[in-house]
C-alpha cells in the first residue's frame, strides 16, 4: 500500500504549524492516496521517524517522502536523508521514494509578482523590490534567489530588485533594507520568499514596522502560503514522486 509523508519545516509558532497543516490538507485533496501524514523536521511533532512508523503501522509498504521545501539546501541534502536512512534500516521491507523541493519555477515567480503588485500602492511608478530568502550555506540557494530576482525585473517594468537573506548568506536583511531604501524609488516592497509564517516572518514584520515612520512607502508583501499555484505546485511534486519507478532516491 502506498502512503505519502509530507515533511514540513516546523516552528515554535502555532500559527506556522497551523498554516502548514491547512496548506497540506489542500494539497492532498488533489492526491489519490488515502494513506498520508504530516510530520516536521524540527520544533514540532510528529518527527519524520514517528511519521514513518505511523504509516507503516497503518499498512504502508511504500512511503513517498515529500519535502515541503522551496529550494534544495541542507535540510534536503542531509537532514531528511539522515532520517530516511534510519527508517530504511528499521523497516527493510518498506520501499521509500524521496521527492523534490519546488525549486525555481516560472509559475512561482508569477506568484511573487502577484504579491508585489498586491502590495504596491503606486501603480506605474518605479519600485524598489527586496527579495528576502531564508538563506543557506549551499551555493544553490543564492543562485536560485538571484535568478528569481532577475526574472522579477523582467516581468515588472521599471522595478529594481535586490536580494538579501535572513541567515547564513550575505547581504543580511538589514543590509538589504539599507540598499533598497537608498535607491529612493517611489516605494520599496519587501518580498519574503517564505512559505509559512513563523519567527523569521515576525522579525521581518517588526523591522519593517519600525522603519515605516521614516519610510512611509516601505511595504511588506504577503508570504507565499496557500496561493492556489503553490498548492498545485506541491501536488505536482507528489504525483511526480508517486510515478517514479524504483525505491529510495537520495
Amino acid at each position: 500500500m502506498e502512503a505519502v509523508l509530507y515533511v514540513s519545516h516546523g516552528s515554535r509558532v502555532k500559527e506556522a504549524r497551523d498554516q502548514a497543516e491547512h496548506f497540506l490538507h489542500q494539497v492532498h485533496d488533489k492526491v489519490d492516496v488515502p494513506l498520508w501524514k504530516i510530520c516536521f523536521l524540527e520544533l514540532a511533532s510528529p518527527t519524520i521517524g514517528e511519521g514513518i512508523e505511523s504509516l507503516v503501522e497503518a499498512g504502508a509498504t511504500k512511503v513517498v517522502i515529500i519535502p515541503v521545501l522551496l529550494l534544495k539546501a541542507g535540510h534536503y541534502y542531509k537532514d531528511v536523508p539522515d532520517e530516511l536512512e534510519k527508517a530504511m534500516r528499521r523497516f527493510p521491507d518498506v520501499a521509500f521514494q524521496y521527492g523534490e523541493p519546488l525549486g525555481v519555477q516560472e509559475r512561482i515567480i508569477d506568484v511573487l509578482v502577484e504579491r508585489i503588485e498586491s502590495a504596491s500602492t503606486h501603480t506605474g511608478q518605479e519600485k524598489s523590490v527586496l527579495l528576502v530568502g531564508r538563506g543557506s550555506r549551499n551555493p544553490e540557494t543564492k543562485e536560485a534567489i538571484e535568478s528569481m530576482a532577475r526574472r522579477i525585473e523582467q516581468k515588472i517594468a521599471g522595478v529594481v530588485t535586490d536580494v538579501c537573506y535572513l541567515a547564513a548568506c550575505e547581504p543580511s536583511f538589514e543590509e538589504g533594507l539599507e540598499t533598497a531604501l537608498a535607491r529612493e524609488k517611489s516605494e520599496t516592497i519587501v518580498v519574503p520568499y517564505l512559505w509559512f509564517t513563523g519567527i523569521l516572518l515576525q522579525s521581518m514584520q517588526k523591522k519593517v514596522t519600525e522603519l515605516q515612520e521614516d519610510h512611509p512607502t516601505l511595504t511588506l508583501a504577503s508570504h507565499l502560503y496557500d496561493h492556489p499555484t503553490m498548492v498545485q505546485a506541491l501536488a505536482d511534486r507528489v504525483e511526480e514522486a508517486l510515478e517514479t519507478a524504483g525505491e529510495l532516491k537520495v
